[in-house]
Formats: C-alpha cells, sequence, structure tokens
C-alpha cells in the first residue's frame, strides 16, 4: 500500500491544523501539504514543507525589503530574465522539503543529483515492508538497440509473462529469505522464539533493488529545476520520470511564475553549441549544410536536427 493507516492518521492530524504565520505562504500548496500524491504502484511524493515563493526570488535578485507595489507582469519578466541569463542565486533562496517512497534503483538515481538534503529510511534500525515494484505491462521494453540505457520495444506475449513472473517469484523469494534471516514474520513476531535471527543491517543485503525506500529530500529552487530538467526529460527513465512529472505539478503551485519561465527556458527550450549555433546561422542565409561538412559528429548531428525539427538527411 502507499501509505499505512499510520501515515493516514498522521497526515490527516496535519492538514487538520492550522497555525498563524507571518511568513509567505503559497495558498495553493497550502491546499496539498502533507498530501501524498501516488507513483508507480506503491510509492508516493508529499510535501512537508517549503520555504519563500516568487516574490522572495524577485526580493533576492533586487535586494528588496518586501513584495513592493510592482506589478505581477514585472516580476514575472524579471523572473523569465534570470531564467534566461542562468541566473542562479535568487532561485536558492527557496526551499521545499519532500517525503519520497521509492523503488531501491530509482533512489540510487535520484541520489545522484548531490545538491540536497537527505534522510533515508534506516534499514540497519527498521524492517523494510514487503512492497516491491513490479513494471505495468505497458512499460516492459526490451533494451535499446541504438541507445544503451534505453528501452527498445514493448515485450509481448509470452516473453512479458515470463519476466513479470520472475519478477515477482524473486522479489517473493527475497523477501522469503530477508523474513527467514531476521526471524521475524511481516508482523513483526519471531518465526522462532529459540533463535535470535540475523543482524538487520545484514538481512537487508539479501533484498533486490526493486524493493522500496522512503527518504526525507530538502532541495532549493534552482537545484530542484536542475533535477526537474534531467528527470522530466523524455529520455530519463521512466521510473524517475514519474516522480518528476508530479513534481513538476507541485513546482507550478509553489512558484507558478517561476514554473511558467522554466517550461519556457529549459524543458521547452534547446541550448545550441557554437558550431551548432553556426550551422542555423548558414540555414538561415540560404546555404544548404550537411552532416559531413558540418563539424558536427553523427550524432551532434542528429540531436541537432531534432532540436530544429528536420530530418537529419538533409
Amino acid at each position: 500500500m502507499p501509505l499505512t493507516p499510520e501515515q493516514r492518521d498522521e497526515i490527516a492530524h496535519l492538514r487538520s491544523e492550522a497555525v498563524p504565520t507571518r511568513r509567505a505562504t503559497v495558498a495553493a500548496l497550502e491546499d496539498i501539504l502533507y498530501e501524498a500524491f501516488p507513483v508507480l504502484d506503491h510509492g508516493f511524493v508529499r510535501v512537508i514543507d517549503y520555504m519563500g515563493d516568487d516574490s522572495a526570488v524577485v526580493q533576492a535578485a533586487r535586494v528588496s525589503y518586501g513584495r513592493g507595489t510592482r506589478k505581477v507582469s514585472e516580476d514575472a519578466g524579471l523572473i523569465r530574465y534570470l531564467m534566461r541569463h542562468w541566473h542562479s542565486t535568487p532561485f536558492e533562496m527557496c526551499e521545499i522539503k519532500y517525503h519520497v517512497k521509492l523503488p531501491i534503483f530509482v533512489a540510487r538515481q535520484w541520489i545522484r543529483h548531490r545538491t540536497a538534503n537527505v534522510n533515508e529510511y534506516s534499514a540497519r534500525y527498521s524492517i523494510l515492508d514487503k512492497e516491491f515494484y513490479v513494471p505495468a505491462p505497458e512499460h516492459l521494453s526490451a533494451q535499446s538497440t541504438v541507445n544503451r540505457q534505453g528501452r527498445g520495444e514493448v515485450l509481448q506475449g509470452g516473453e512479458a509473462a515470463r519476466v513479470m513472473d520472475l519478477l515477482r517469484e524473486d522479489s517473493e523469494r527475497a523477501y522469503r529469505g530477508y523474513a527467514e534471516m531476521l526471524n521475524q514474520d511481516e508482523d513483526g513476531a519471531p518465526l522462532d522464539p529459540s533463535r535470535s535471527g540475523l543482524a538487520r543491517e545484514l538481512a537487508r543485503m539479501n533484498l533486490s533493488l526493486n524493493y522500496y525506500t522512503q527518504w526525507y529530500w530538502k532541495v532549493d529552487l534552482h537545484n530542484l529545476m536542475h533535477f526537474l530538467r534531467l528527470r522530466a526529460d523524455s529520455h530519463a527513465q521512466y521510473e524517475i520520470r514519474a516522480y518528476a512529472d508530479i513534481m513538476i505539478d507541485i513546482l507550478e503551485r509553489w512558484v507558478p511564475l517561476t514554473a511558467d519561465a522554466f517550461r519556457e527556458y529549459r524543458l521547452g527550450g534547446a541550448n545550441l553549441s557554437a558550431t551548432g549555433l553556426a550551422i542555423v546561422r548558414r540555414m538561415l542565409a540560404g546555404e544548404t549544410v550537411a552532416q559531413a561538412d558540418s563539424g558536427l559528429s553523427k550524432r551532434e548531428w542528429r540531436e541537432l536536427m531534432e532540436q530544429l525539427g528536420r530530418s537529419p538527411e538533409l
């Protein structure tokens, strides 16, 4: 289950309380504070706390005392300027803290983004739940033949069924071994009162990477957008992209002006190399440019043509 009964009770209690404050708050984010948004089969994302809003970005850029009397359009224009010219420090003035439940293999990808504060559920101290990720059939794909870290065609028929069986059987078997080594059942009761069981820090190594872990992840707005730019990209692995998509929705609630600029210049924009920019200028001047005389490798050429919406053969 994505949430335990205890977690649901805690969330209900937190959401029922209202605390007066003088700090900036965002009504749209307050509406979903503590609420868990389901991801994959057992995961979730929820906002625990946050600091700042769009105005905090503007205040930091102008080094002003408060919201002032400027129009929203002026604030939006400044935020778009900051985003367009890669001015990062004003965005570092805002922070957000998430509680995330995710498969271990997704967590190992996620933790490569080292510009955040993380506290993970301890399997040395606690026993992991019997919850493991199994892809939906439409995400059960073969290895790509053109991308070493990507997916190809979706598996079909007996091959897909066998893979699903293996995933479930191996995960179930791993947890049985985990519980046996701990000498505890799923409710924490001893399987054999005459045995003490293996230490939790050792027993956990038997579990597979599709088991779920949880953590608190606190990050500033600048580094959050860097994470989302990479992980919400169409080339990112589906499982981590599913989390990023939810977090972009939360970003739009939290800092709508910044989120709009982020979509415009990061998610929907493109960066060109000096050679790539020179090629675009040559094309605009009416010159026919081919990969052979472009100065780009075949891969660079293909990526540039994709950005321009043109066939690589041109």
